[in-house]
């Protein structure tokens, strides 16, 4: 059983959990990530590790409230236990001194990018970090982007902060800028991740994405992580979850990801009327 030393609300539906794991906090490096599970009984989840205190023998999480498992994690507050954490998993990101890295973040995927910017600044990279969300209120970790960035910038989809639009606006503008862009390291949604990459290839920056959002079992035992990348089949569990955005085959993933949709809706259903109940007794 893993405690939860720590429970912070970042915006109402995403949540950061710091959880008491030394073996993990011992190995972790950015890009990797653990699979959760609340209970015993509970289906594997892929989180990606957002921190870690090696001294304290800590890693911390944050997660979005999307489906019934995540609602579930919701739930708990420090002190509280999760069965699973197993982690660290997958391959590290790539760090070296390239010159100007771009790093984009959409969504909760921010806290994913944060020890990826800051590892590449650490190794020598002049960092410019685009950060975007829906809205004003699903905004965080602005200050700790901003800290290990030489530069930020933030979008907003409906322009309630910040800069109005979708951060491949800013994108295309830095790659035809005068400054030279090196690489492109792109985290969020699968669809921001696809246009970020579509975005890059014709100026031919070679972008790295996280393929995260199709892994289940994490292990590489299930399968249902399969992605075609320049022609070949990968798993993203233990091949990745980092690819060259240009060369994945994003229709084929799109379609991957499609398969458990009716599962996932029965399953949010069935919580939500266990839920339902359980505040009527």
């Amino acid at each position: 059983m893993y405690k939860i030393l720590l429970r912070e609300d970042l915006v109402p539906t995403i949540h950061l959990f710091k959880i008491e794991a030394p073996a993990v906090a011992s190995k972790a490096q950015a890009g990797q990530f653990v699979i959760v599970r609340v209970d015993e009984k509970g289906e594997r989840i892929p989180l990606t590790i957002a921190d870690w205190d090696r001294e304290e023998g800590s890693i911390t999480i944050v997660f979005m409230e999307a489906g019934a498992t995540t609602m579930k994690l919701a739930q708990l507050e420090a002190g509280d236990y999760i069965a699973t954490f197993a982690g660290p998993l997958g391959l590290p990101t790539h760090i070296e001194k390239f010159g100007t890295v771009v790093c984009v973040g959409g969504g909760f995927a921010v806290a994913t990018i944060v020890p990826i910017a800051r590892a590449l600044r650490e190794a020598g990279n002049n960092v410019i970090s685009i950060m975007g969300a829906r809205s004003r209120d699903l905004l965080f970790w602005e200050d700790r982007l901003g800290d290990v960035s030489d530069r930020l910038i933030v979008t907003t989809d409906d322009g309630s902060y910040a800069r109005k639009g979708v951060v491949t606006e800013p994108l295309e503008e830095l790659l035809e800028g005068n400054e030279k862009i090196d690489r492109v390291i792109a985290i969020g949604p699968t669809v921001m991740m696809k246009f970020c990459s579509l975005t890059t290839q014709p100026f031919g920056v070679k972008t790295i994405v996280s393929l995260n959002p199709i892994m289940v079992d994490g292990t590489g035992m299930c399968g249902c992580c399969r992605v075609e990348v320049g022609g070949e089949t990968k798993f993203t569990c233990v091949d990745g979850p980092d690819f060259d955005g240009h060369q994945v085959d994003w229709d084929l993933l799109f379609a991957r990801q499609r398969i458990y949709l009716d599962e996932e809706k029965r399953s949010l259903e069935r919580w939500e009327q266990l839920s339902k109940s359980g505040s009527e007794r």
